[in-house]
């Protein structure tokens, strides 16, 4: 009983780190687009989502190559400098220029607080760093594609990846071989969630480097989380030389930033690009089509996690971008809108 009262709290976690991305997104949308932000010069043009899709297959092919010839380290900065990246420009947008350096007026304490966010993921890459990170990455990276995929372009983008997400996890599996690579970088790709209170990120490897999974018991997860992949893990800790138990202890959940930031696209394009009204809540870019998407994420997050602590991997993004399209279209439609319209046409 009280193995599913963590999993349960654990899952409740994860919506509300979830729910952190989408409305943090949200809050950005109009300081990004002020801000000049906007990735490409036409948002509409549906071939910014071939090209996106094209960046994951290129970026997915050089990071196994990657960890083949173990250029982790290589990996692990790159990440870390994103992270840096996308953190400077939302604190810009949220800590005041009280300092400011050059014509351009760069925001020092910005500059500062995103460094801080580099240092902590470098020194002490512990799980609430990493979750706080994730969050603020992926609020982020959310907020610059939503802005720049109009809809019909974000549709087909959350499409497009629903479908490789399920061949990559249940076909030909080589996103499970890049998320156990990326799992002992302890970087911003995956959100953790602990499951006990003396869980801890940093030790969670074995002596092997390898992520303290065990395949002793049916209700082992043997695959782990990628920053596209959205199949998801619960971890193990056990010993060898125990007995072995019907029941082992879960030490904590962990899924994949990409399936918070992907369907998030959907929510802020339909906040930003979709004349549907706003809802009155303060601070935010948000309809009712918008308010849509972001509840078929959360109930296809709920449906997933149902599934995942059951005993296996399942790719994810079908469930939350379904859910996220699903509850965009009868949020549109709520609206008035025509089908045609609430789908780009």
């Amino acid at each position: 009983m009280n193995d599913r009262i963590r999993v349960f709290a654990a899952v409740g976690v994860t919506v509300l780190l979830f729910l952190g991305v989408q409305l943090g997104a949200l809050a950005l949308t109009e300081p990004f687009y002020e801000s000049g932000h906007q990735a490409v010069e036409n948002p509409e043009d549906p071939t910014n989502s071939v090209v996106y899709v094209a960046i994951i297959l290129v970026a997915t092919a050089l990071m196994l190559a990657a960890f083949k010839y173990d250029l982790q380290g290589l990996i692990r900065a790159l990440i870390i400098g994103v992270s840096v990246m996308i953190a400077w420009f939302v604190f810009a947008e949220l800590v005041p220029p009280v300092v400011t350096v050059g014509d351009a007026g760069v925001n020092v304490l910005a500059v500062l607080a995103a460094f801080g966010v580099g240092a902590a993921l470098l020194f002490h890459p512990e799980w609430y760093v990493i979750d706080t990170a994730g969050v603020l990455m992926g609020a982020g990276a959310a907020a610059l594609f939503g802005i720049s995929f109009g809809l019909l372009p974000a549709l087909l983008l959350l499409a497009v990846l629903a479908i490789y997400d399920a061949i990559s996890v249940y076909g030909t599996e080589h996103m499970l071989d890049l998320a156990e690579g990326v799992m002992d970088l302890k970087i911003p790709v995956v959100l953790v969630i602990p499951l006990t209170l003396s869980y801890s990120y940093l030790s969670s490897p074995d002596e092997s480097g390898q992520p303290a999974t065990s395949n002793d018991s049916a209700d082992s997860v043997d695959a782990v989380e990628s920053s596209e992949s959205a199949a998801t893990e619960v971890t193990e800790n056990t010993d060898p030389t125990d007995e072995p138990t019907p029941e082992p202890q879960r030490d904590a959940l962990f899924i994949g930033l990409g399936d918070a930031v992907i369907p998030t696209i959907l929510v802020v394009s339909a906040a930003y690009f979709l004349d549907a009204g706003t809802l009155d809540v303060p601070g935010l870019a948000l309809n009712l089509p918008a308010l849509g998407a972001i509840v078929g994420t959360i109930v296809g997050l709920v449906v997933l996690m149902a599934m995942v602590v059951r005993g296996r991997a399942h790719a994810g993004l079908p469930l939350l971008n379904g859910g996220a399209i699903g509850g965009y279209l009868l949020g549109a439609l709520a609206s008035g809108l025509s089908i045609a319209t609430a789908l780009g046409l």
